[in-house]
């Protein structure tokens, strides 16, 4: 009888143990603890257009220290180097005034984004086509923006996004389809109000008067 007893007792604590393990549910680790800073590499400029590598950079930068997540270094000190590449630019005018002169237009971007961990020489994520939309009135009309100004809005995005994609992990973010290029946004942004006329969507260089 007293055998029994001790058999049902340590049954017992074998299935409050087992209980136990199943209840454990620990937060999901988006990143591994040794990765404390990171380094923000020159990215790669694939497109004709000069200087953008260096504006997407510089706000990627800011925008990590402005998320204050992880600390921001020289690649030589740094456990994490955000490496990535801007893939695709392409310009489009999207709506012509009575004289065929355009009037609102569209930029694509397309980026290449991985985090490499020095410690293991291994990229820790990859997001293949970070795609970000800015369609605006022409610098002529009330409230329209420059080419420049356009791209500005564009960096803001997409280095909000790749911040995003660090911290928050996966799913906070989303490539594109690659067959899909350039279309779909991660800017909501809705085109400027109407009057001009569409017009079918031809990609012109960004030499094109404004």
């Amino acid at each position: 009888m007293k055998h029994g007893i001790i058999i049902f007792a340590a049954a017992l604590a074998i299935a409050g143990c087992s209980t136990s393990e199943i209840q454990y549910n620990p937060a999901e680790q988006k990143m591994p603890q040794h990765i404390k800073k990171i380094a923000v590499r020159p990215f790669l400029n694939k497109t004709p257009q000069f200087g953008l590598e260096e504006k997407l950079m510089l706000k990627v930068i800011d925008e990590f220290l402005k998320n204050g997540e992880y600390s921001v270094s020289p690649e030589s000190s740094a456990d994490g180097v955000l490496v990535g590449e801007i893939s695709n630019y392409i310009l489009t005018p999207i709506q012509y005034d009575v004289n065929l002169v355009p009037t609102v237009y569209k930029i694509n971007v397309v980026a290449v984004v991985r985090l490499l961990d020095k410690a293991y020489n291994r990229y820790l994520w990859e997001e293949p086509a970070l795609q970000v939309t800015k369609i605006y009135s022409a610098s002529t009309l009330p409230g329209g923006l420059s080419e420049e100004q356009a791209r500005e809005a564009l960096w803001e995005i997409l280095s909000k996004a790749i911040v995003r994609r660090t911290v928050e992990g996966y799913f906070s973010v989303t490539s594109v389809s690659q067959r899909s290029v350039p279309q779909g946004s991660l800017d909501n942004s809705d085109p400027p109000a109407a009057g001009p006329r569409p017009s079918p969507e031809v990609p012109v260089s960004t030499a094109a008067g404004k």
